[in-house]
């Protein structure tokens, strides 16, 4: 399974899309709900809320998929993609479908213009920690991140 592409995510890809994203979503201690996830991400790419890059083996299975929000950053008066998901199936780990997935959005963001791509990610997850520091991400040291849940 090491041959796989990298492609921009459309309508007809939702069908692969869906169960990687459950499963990711699953990871996060959230309960499965396959349908759920495959309207979540219909409703994003159709009011182009987001974009998706799904990483494709040579026979078209869905190996995982990173999704990008846009934002802005007011201080640098730029825009700013907010890499909110990224997800590899676990027998397509360790041959760099997670890097390949971060190289393309980090592509696609400095096409936009974009001044800077951000995430965040649990506490534990050191795996995917190494991933974003071995590609030049720096742990934010200087401010706290705050939440208010409006839905639970």
């Amino acid at each position: 399974m090491t041959e796989y592409q990298i492609v921009r995510s459309e309508h007809h890809h939702l069908n692969l899309l869906a169960p990687l994203f459950d499963a990711y979503r699953v990871f996060y201690d959230q309960p499965s709900d396959e349908t759920a996830a495959f309207n979540f991400l219909r409703e994003r790419l159709s009011n182009l809320e987001a974009v998706i890059f799904l990483a494709l083996s040579s026979t078209g299975e869905g190996l995982g998929f990173t999704q990008l929000y846009p934002s802005f950053g007011s201080v640098s008066l730029c825009r700013t993609w907010i890499l909110y998901d990224l997800y590899v199936i676990p027998e397509a780990r360790r041959i760099g479908v997670g890097r390949a997935l971060m190289e393309r959005s980090h592509q696609f963001a400095a096409d936009s213009g974009a001044g800077a791509v951000k995430l965040s990610t649990a506490k534990e997850n050191f795996q995917a920690q190494a991933l974003y520091e071995s590609l030049g991400y720096v742990r934010d040291e200087e401010f706290y991140r705050y939440e208010l849940l409006l839905k639970k």
